[in-house]
């Protein structure tokens, strides 16, 4: 929902930093997998209830998405850059509230399960939009520098940390805030839907 007005500010913060990378050689894909590690070792720090370190991993995992973009765009964007981003992407998002399943598999199982399952169905959405999209030579207004077309919604990347974040934070009503995301994501796939209904129809 707040992606867009986010990346002006974003791009200010990571510019200096990514030139710096660039300069010594550091490549946008070692980044983005970096990156990914960094957030699956979160993963596994929230199901041993190291939930600071969880935070930690999870605002590394953040930095690193966030780089991975602009060296690309100083060095040389390829496709194999853009499948990259978005697929680790999906594998962290993916795979952070597990850890908070098996650290209390009774309380966190069904919410969590929930809530990846709603994942699911913003991300086949998001992902089948950008397909068609593609293919009709749609181009996004609202997010030129994504390397495939980028459909927003109520619940988009900053609203995921943020709820991340929660997560770490308070373990505790885990499955409350569980449960709330995953409506609002719901809501985020039934209007990406209805957004490719009119769009391709």
């Amino acid at each position: 929902m707040i992606d867009a007005h986010l990346l002006p500010l974003q791009r200010a913060l990571m510019e200096p930093i990514a030139r710096g990378l660039v300069t010594r050689g550091v490549r946008a894909d070692q980044i983005t997998l970096a990156g990914c590690a960094i957030g699956l070792l979160a993963t596994v720090a929230a199901a041993c209830g190291l939930f600071w370190l969880a935070l930690i991993g999870l605002a590394a995992n953040r930095l690193a998405d966030g780089l991975d973009g602009p060296v690309a765009r100083m060095t040389k964007t390829t496709d194999r850059g853009a499948f990259l981003d978005i697929t680790l992407d999906f594998v962290f998002y993916a795979a952070f509230p597990i850890g908070f399943i098996v650290v209390d598999p009774t309380a966190n199982a069904v919410p969590g399960a929930v809530l990846v399952a709603s994942f699911v169905l913003t991300g086949t959405s998001f992902l089948a939009f950008s397909i068609i999209a593609e293919r009709r030579g749609m181009s996004s207004e609202e997010f030129p520098s994504k390397g495939i077309y980028y459909l927003g919604g109520l619940a988009e990347g900053a609203e995921t940390i943020a709820v991340f974040a929660a997560f770490c934070l308070f373990p505790v009503v885990f499955p409350w805030i569980a449960w709330g995301f995953a409506a609002v994501c719901l809501v985020t796939a039934v209007t990406r839907i209805a957004a490719g209904w009119k769009a391709f129809g």
